[in-house]
């Protein structure tokens, strides 16, 4: 059972997960619908963003798991050539 702390670190992630989400889906889907005058265009980034972020967002995340999967297998082979 996870305990409450998790349970609010949970739903805070949750939480942050959807807004982000809503964010982004207006921004892509329904802004380039709207005048480009409308008072609620300043509220959103320019549009080259919305590739640029996820983009770089993508790269960082397989460079990580990239370096994550490096460091398992050395650490591996360490502790198979200390056996040996």
């Amino acid at each position: 059972m996870a305990t409450g702390t998790d349970q609010v670190v949970g739903l805070g992630l949750v939480a942050v997960s959807l807004i982000i989400f809503t964010y982004y889906t207006a921004w892509v889907i329904l802004l380039p619908f709207i005048d480009s005058q409308h008072v609620i265009h300043k509220y959103f980034l320019p549009r080259a963003y919305a590739v640029a972020i996820p983009l770089v967002a993508g790269l960082l995340l397989l460079l990580f798991v990239g370096i994550f999967i490096t460091y398992v297998m050395l650490k591996n082979q360490k502790v198979t050539k200390k056996a040996q």
